[in-house]
């Protein structure tokens, strides 16, 4: 499962008071509400996620900043760091020492950017009462509980150690950040921050590869969209503005998973960075063949994927997530181990219950010839736990094919 988080707390308009000279910002929350925020997601991203989904296999879900922060469990965590605010401030804030807890005031929605006036009461088990100042309102207090309202919006390290100690209480699932090359160096803030909080260790990390401008700097679609750099030479259109693709979105995403396919033949291609001059390069070269059908990728053990190879696993056994709704006859699915890849055909897709109502009616030769019916059973829901087989059972009859899939 890939889990987007949609920065809606991102300053949506900044302004300076006229008397101090503070920075005011209000957030795309704020400025748009839910339904503004839900627009823009959709109209940016769903589409290319639900692409992304269809050719991989992968399961996805988005959250925004202001859904993420108004859990309570994010709120507790954030609370229990309050009690050695002295020791983290630091490593959040290295350059002086002030975090930017911004609490939106009640009245105008608008709050104090760099936090300079924010200032932490009183903390207890039960919460914490913060004071702050607006530059039309004047002065206020804030109550932050686990189940209170008051917006709480945390600069970009405080997040991360929330969001990361949060993420390393789940002893079921491990959780993996993605994050940019860029934040390779800011993450040592963060775990310097974490070293000074008691118990969790952080949860692992995959930095990206950075995409360069042609002077060496980190390509910045703010800083252009402002007007304060100019666009690199040479960066074609879609680099800003993924939506200028010369193509559907569907093209747009198998060429960026073939570009990250072919990076990651060989690791050491993925940790480093690309101009956009060379990225365009490699998108665009990607090899296209009009006759190959595209299929979504589904990744097996080598026990299973060798009986997919040979014939003599007819039926593959999934639970319906949201990304498998639209599966149907005659869709491809190019199974995958390793470096070793089969494409099949999909014939025919059936619903169930549980698992032992699809065992029962498909028959469990057909799942897997090797193995007794009980056998089977325990090994799927080895896979898949209770919660899982709740969403429902599918049973996909496909047959091999012989021709190469994009």
């Amino acid at each position: 499962m890939v889990r987007f988080g949609a920065l809606d707390n991102a300053p949506y308009d900044i302004r300076l008071d006229p008397e101090t000279h503070h920075a005011y910002q209000t957030t795309y929350f704020h400025a748009l509400g839910a339904d503004g925020v839900e627009d823009l997601i959709d109209k940016y991203y769903r589409a290319m996620f639900d692409s992304l989904a269809d050719a991989t296999g992968v399961d996805y879900e988005m959250e925004t900043y202001a859904a993420q922060q108004a859990d309570p469990a994010f709120r507790h965590e954030f609370l229990a760091t309050l009690g050695r605010l002295d020791q983290i401030r630091w490593p959040l804030a290295p350059s002086h020492g002030q975090v930017h807890i911004r609490l939106p005031c009640p009245h105008c929605g608008w709050a104090e950017k760099r936090a300079e006036r924010t200032r932490l009461l009183r903390t207890g088990s039960g919460g914490a009462d913060f004071a702050a100042v607006c530059t039309d309102h004047g002065g206020y207090e804030v109550t932050v509980t686990a189940d209170t309202s008051a917006f709480l919006d945390l600069a970009t390290l405080y997040r991360n150690l929330v969001k990361e100690r949060l993420a390393a209480r789940d002893h079921v699932t491990l959780s993996v950040m993605v994050k940019g090359g860029d934040w390779a160096y800011g993450c040592q803030l963060v775990d310097e921050a974490f070293a000074q909080l008691p118990g969790l260790p952080p949860p692992p990390r995959v930095f990206t590869p950075m995409v360069l401008t042609d002077t060496g700097a980190k390509l910045s679609k703010s800083l252009i969209r402002d007007g304060k750099v100019p666009p690199p030479p040479g960066a074609p259109p879609w680099m800003l503005d993924v939506t200028e693709w010369p193509g559907n979105t569907d093209s747009y995403v198998d060429a960026l998973v073939w570009l990250v396919s072919r990076m990651l033949d060989d690791p050491k291609h993925f940790y480093r960075s690309y101009t956009t001059q060379e990225l365009d390069r490699l998108m665009t070269a990607r090899p296209h063949t009009t006759s190959a059908p595209r299929a979504r990728e589904m990744h097996l053990y080598r026990r299973y994927f060798d009986l997919v190879a040979d014939g003599s696993k007819t039926i593959e056994v999934r639970v319906q997530y949201p990304n498998l709704r639209n599966l149907s006859a005659g869709d491809h699915i190019r199974f995958v181990c390793g470096r070793d890849d089969v494409l099949t055909r999909v014939k025919r897709v059936a619903r169930y219950s549980s698992f032992e109502e699809m065992l029962d009616t498909e028959g469990p030769a057909k799942v897997n010839p090797t193995s007794p019916r009980d056998q089977q059973l325990a090994n799927i829901r080895r896979i898949y736990g209770p919660e899982k087989e709740a969403l429902g059972v599918l049973a996909i009859e496909i047959e091999l094919l012989d021709e190469p899939a994009t």
